[in-house]
């Protein structure tokens, strides 16, 4: 095999990070300010910018004088964002991920990552096959990378610092890295200032011009970063692989320049976010369960809302929909600065249907639908009833929707089964007893005898709360005088002394 390590460089990584997620400000030239004002600095920027005559270290006043130049302030929670999803979609490729500056190498503001590709032939082709689909991959995040693979670790690294924009992708065969990297400039490799000026006032300009120098003699007068510095011009400097996880997290961050008001501008960044949370889910075959939006408001306070479809799904319209109908029933009290997209990760369901059977509505819709009539009757007041755990009579709560990824088969049976059909509200009736039970009670008009009763039991409890309840329950079966028979439910409020009829069984 040609090469056992791929290197990903994303030069003006800072810029890259910050119109990622703004699509909009990519045509034309963008620069990016680091520090406190008035001492704000260019520290990135891309290349239109760059081909305008702009350069690193321009302070504000003087980037004021170019037209048409886009300003933004570096973000470092973009940028750690940013650089998660790229060992993300690195880590998709190989389980072997290492990020060059947790060792020392790196050269301004440039993300660099080395992937272990041995044994990923099989998967994704030969080297220069692989090296292709993982540059289509990242193109697809928004970042310009350029590949380098070859069996030597740092090798591949200097070599994709020196690729052009225009050749991305580069594998070296084994044993030619000395010649591959001979024309690279010596700006690839991290040197000092004294040593970028004893190279210079020595005329070395290149890495072949370093290789060519006796390495006894350059340690001589240079030590041992004499040594490790002519290893990385032959390519010949060993190295210790030490992976790192990349943990699978999807969240995406965003800080504006001004204050956002307007929610319609909101939700033009949270769809270019949620592309990219759906993106990175489907490249593992998932889906999006649950998405969090987090608002951080002028003066400091936090706006978080939450939704949940039925099903999990990658319909970005979707999301987009529920966002907008849940964040207008909810608004933000003030002007946003600045926003963050959490998403949970799931499996769709997949429902096998019989060759008859009729088609079910599309649960989006529904997803719709309901989160229309929360923005009307609130939150607590629509999903589905579920019982409580308590004797109280009434007692249940408000859940959303949920389909479990798999049903348990149930056994059906056609025994008939009495139904009972509750009463609302349960109306006053007056009920004569004798020797503590129910004799007849009036009911609709009617009097009722009673045949049978059964009973009571008792029910107490919210003892420690301001309104007690407690009751005793009576089934019986009752007849009228015309000869109907009355199977029902009856309750008296032990409290009050009063009796309601509660349900009839059928």
């Amino acid at each position: 095999m040609s090469g056992h390590y791929a290197c990903i460089c994303v030069r003006e990584f800072p810029a890259q990070a910050m119109l990622r997620l703004r699509p909009e400000l990519r045509a034309g030239a963008c620069a990016v300010m680091a520090g406190d004002p008035p001492l704000e600095q260019v520290c990135s920027l891309n290349r239109k910018a760059r081909t305008r005559g702009l350069v690193r270290g321009m302070t504000k006043v003087e980037v004021e004088t170019f037209e048409q130049i886009t300003v933004l302030k570096r973000s470092p929670a973009e940028e750690a964002a940013a650089a998660g999803a790229l060992l993300e979609c690195a880590g998709s490729f190989s389980p072997r991920v290492e990020a060059c500056p947790s060792n020392g190498v790196g050269v301004g503001d440039v993300f660099e990552c080395v992937i272990d590709i041995v044994g990923t032939e099989k998967l994704f082709g030969p080297a220069e096959a692989m090296a292709h689909k993982l540059h289509s991959a990242i193109r697809k995040l928004g970042f310009s990378a350029c590949i380098a693979v070859n069996s030597q670790f740092h090798a591949a690294v200097i070599a994709a610092r020196g690729l052009a924009a225009c050749n991305p992708v580069k594998v070296i065969p084994a044993g030619m890295e000395k010649d591959a990297l001979s024309d690279l400039p010596l700006s690839v490799l991290d040197l000092s200032p004294e040593q970028a000026e004893t190279f210079t006032l020595w005329g070395i300009r290149t890495l072949g011009m370093l290789a060519e120098l006796p390495q006894k003699g350059l340690i001589a007068r240079m030590g041992q970063a004499g040594k490790r510095l002519h290893e990385l011009a032959c390519g010949t400097r060993p190295h210790l692989f030490q992976a790192v996880e990349p943990v699978f997290t999807l969240s995406e961050h965003m800080e504006f320049d001004s204050p956002v008001e307007m929610l319609d501008a909101l939700l033009f960044i949270v769809n270019t976010m949620l592309q990219q949370l759906i993106l990175r889910a489907a490249a593992r075959a998932l889906s999006l369960a649950s998405v969090s939006i987090t608002l951080k408001l002028e003066g400091g306070a936090a706006h978080t809302r939450t939704v949940r479809p039925a099903l999990p799904t990658t319909d970005r319209q979707l999301w987009l929909k529920l966002l907008h109908i849940d964040l207008e029933a909810h608004p933000p009290q003030s002007a946003v600065t600045s926003l963050t997209v959490n998403a949970d990760p799931g499996r769709t369901s997949k429902v096998q249907l019989g060759l008859f059977s009729p088609q079910l509505p599309e649960p989006a819709r529904l997803d719709v639908t309901l989160a229309r009539i929360r923005a009307i009757v609130g939150d607590d007041n629509a999903g589905c009833a579920v019982l409580s755990d308590t004797h109280a009579p009434d007692a249940f709560r408000m859940e959303s929707f949920h389909v479990p990824s798999s049903v348990a088969a149930r056994a059906t049976t056609s025994a008939v089964r009495p139904a009972i059909r509750q009463v609302r509200t349960a109306g006053n009736i007056s009920v004569t007893t004798q020797d503590g039970k129910p004799k007849s009670f009036f009911f609709r008009d009617q009097r009722y005898t009673v045949g049978c009763a059964y009973g009571p039991w008792l029910n107490y409890g919210g003892w420690w709360k301001p309104s007690l309840w407690g009751y005793e329950q009576w089934d019986m079966v009752a007849y009228a005088q015309a000869g109907a028979m009355l199977c029902c439910c009856v309750v008296r409020d032990v409290l009050r002394n009063e009796w309601h009829m509660a349900a009839l069984y059928d």
